[in-house]
């Protein structure tokens, strides 16, 4: 797998897998002692208090001046006006519990730990009970424009202000319940493709202008730079469900809708009534015939 994203400056950083977050072992270590603490906890479970260090506090300073601006001049209109509630403090890292407490105040939903990528029924299916997974570990300082895998700074910069407004807070919700109600593999893989490509990397068209609304492109840099160059494509079930995509890496190809209006129109569609039986009513492609998802190695 080579995947050759570009640092802030637009030079090639190389491959995922020798990024300094997967390569650094003394980075790796301190990932995984935070990472592992989520190990065997129940959803619903209170996130452990973490002691960032001065190191990560300032990486999440220099990520959050950068981000700021990048949103303000990519984002859409209507997540500028969610994040003015988000809880997003420009001095530091947050705890879990300070961001589920405001979130909860706002829209119900609380953050549940994770230490990485999560089974798509349990990450998926919490959603419908407020519940959603995310990290607490923070990039690695010596690239903090570009991170492989998610990190705090995804989640809070991204899902975070998804999560603070009611209209993005029933979009996870309404992909919770259907997740909540099938059990195969090929189910929640169909809904996985549809929420990777809506609302972790959206884009909707405002006077015919791309803006970003997904949560990974609200909290990467790099992308909200070059999203609008990408291979934006009308949204199109039976392309998400066949396109590969990757995990790490900016993604070629970006589906779009006509505004968040629309955004739910076609989600509500789609998933309010999903079941095992919705791949043969669509017609869309079966598991073994989809795209593959690549990920690097990193632990």
């Amino acid at each position: 797998m080579s995947l050759t994203p570009l640092d802030a400056g637009g030079t090639t950083v190389g491959r995922a897998e020798e990024h300094p977050g997967f390569a650094d072992p003394d980075y790796v270590r301190r990932r995984n002692l935070i990472a592992d603490r989520a190990e065997g906890r129940q959803v619903g479970e209170p996130s452990p208090e973490v002691h960032y260090t001065e190191a990560e506090h300032a990486t999440w300073r220099a990520v959050h001046k950068a981000l700021w601006r990048a949103q303000d001049h990519w984002a859409c209109r209507e997540v500028l006006r969610a994040r003015e509630s988000a809880p997003i403090p420009a001095d530091g890292v947050p705890q879990h519990e300070e961001v589920s407490d405001r979130l909860e105040a706002l829209t119900g939903f609380r953050f549940t730990p994770a230490g990485g990528i999560v089974p798509n029924k349990r990450f998926l299916g919490a959603m419908v009970d407020g519940y959603f997974h995310a990290v607490q570990y923070v990039r690695h300082p010596a690239m903090p424009l570009y991170t492989p895998e998610p990190d705090v700074l995804h989640d809070v910069f991204g899902h975070g202000i998804h999560l603070a407004d009611p209209f993005f807070a029933d979009l996870y919700r309404t992909v919770g319940r259907a997740a909540a109600r099938v059990d195969t593999a090929d189910a929640l893989d169909l809904i996985s493709r549809v929420y990777w490509f809506t609302l972790e990397y959206g884009v909707t068209l405002e006077e015919r202008l791309p803006g970003a609304y997904g949560a990974a492109l609200l909290s990467s840099f790099g992308e909200l730079g070059r999203f609008a160059h990408a291979d934006l494509r009308p949204f199109d079930l039976a392309e998400m469900a066949r396109l590969p995509y990757q995990v790490a890496g900016y993604q070629p190809v970006l589906f779009t809708v006509d505004s968040l209006a629309h955004l739910a129109e076609l989600l509500h569609g789609f998933l309010d009534d999903f079941d095992e039986t919705t791949q043969e009513r669509y017609r869309l492609p079966v598991l073994s015939e989809r795209g593959f998802m690549a990920r690097p190695s990193g632990r």
